[in-house]
């Protein structure tokens, strides 16, 4: 071990040597890029892809989940959970697959990137709901309440393998840009069984029958929610995002799920249900503003009232 001294004193030379420049950033088509094949951490090229989309599965409550329990029966939740969402993004050909504690992340790029990614995070949420959370609570029944909860965001992104120069097993690829963050964070402002889309996602899916209205099947038209991601606001069109709590139909999944890898977006009957959507939106506005109108009301009798308490 050299002394502390002369490592901090290199660390300042090679930090003072790459900011002084910038690095070089390769342009690649999305159709060459192997995510386990990346410029070493020697080379000084990133790579950047014009768009990406990440999902990012988060599980609930996962510190106190091995609390009290024996080791082995940690390591079969954890098997059970994060082992599972893997073999289920890979299922959807996610391009890249990174385990974070607890949790992970998928990276799509290249065709139908955003219908795989969606259905892989319906996919997650739907065995969170119907498969992993009830085998959990059966087994232990007083273990605070779990299950994933996912985010979904998309942009552009640099990467590049980061680490020890020339020695593969020491290096990771770091993926820098919003796409990675902003879809933890999605993630962390949902609860369990829950989906929240960032604002470019919903924007590229909105018009997708199979991905934005219910089957029939479902017993109500509205299928989303509305939602502002709190730790987004800085960014007013990401924040704008769509919440979704439900799963996969038992009955359609299949069907719907086979028809949007086949990029498929239209449904002979998907028009009655904008429709009822349409009328339940125009509803709800009317209620919102004449709830508002009577709020002021109310406001403007309670302040006429203390001027006449004042006069008198």
């Amino acid at each position: 071990m050299e002394p502390v001294s002369d490592l901090l004193g290199e660390c300042a030379d090679e930090a003072s040597e790459v900011l002084s420049k910038n690095p070089p950033v390769d342009d690649v088509d999305p159709e060459d890029v192997d995510a386990y094949d990346l410029p070493d951490s020697h080379n000084k090229t990133w790579f950047r892809i014009d768009d990406v989309v990440v999902v990012f599965a988060d599980l609930q409550n996962s510190t106190a989940l091995g609390t009290g329990k024996h080791a082995a029966s940690t390591a079969a939740i954890y098997r059970a959970a994060t082992g599972n969402v893997v073999s289920i993004v890979n299922a959807f050909d996610a391009d890249f697959i990174q385990i974070q504690g607890d949790g992970v992340f998928a990276i799509f790029w290249g065709d139908l990137r955003y219908e795989r990614a969606l259905c892989a995070g319906v996919t997650i949420k739907t065995f969170s709901e119907e498969t992993l959370v009830p085998k959990l609570e059966s087994r232990w029944k007083d273990d605070p309440e779990t299950g994933f909860k996912v985010g979904i965001a998309s942009g552009r992104t640099l990467v590049k393998n980061l680490g020890t120069p020339r020695n593969e097993s020491e290096q990771e690829p770091v993926w820098a840009g919003k796409p990675v963050n902003f879809a933890a964070k999605a993630a962390q402002q949902a609860v369990r069984h829950e989906l929240i889309v960032t604002g470019s996602v919903w924007d590229a899916i909105r018009d997708n029958d199979y991905l934005t209205v219910t089957c029939r099947c479902s017993p109500g038209p509205n299928l989303w929610k509305d939602v502002v991601i709190g730790k987004l606001t800085h960014d007013e069109d990401e924040a704008e995002g769509r919440l979704l709590s439900a799963k996969w139909c038992a009955t359609c999944r299949d069907e719907f799920c086979a028809a949007i890898l086949d990029g498929e977006s239209q449904r002979d009957d998907a028009a009655d249900v904008r429709d009822q959507v349409r009328r339940s939106q125009h509803a709800s506005v009317l209620r919102r503003a004449s709830e508002t109108n009577r709020a002021q009301r109310r406001a403007h009798r309670r302040g006429a009232a203390m001027v006449g308490r004042r006069r008198a």
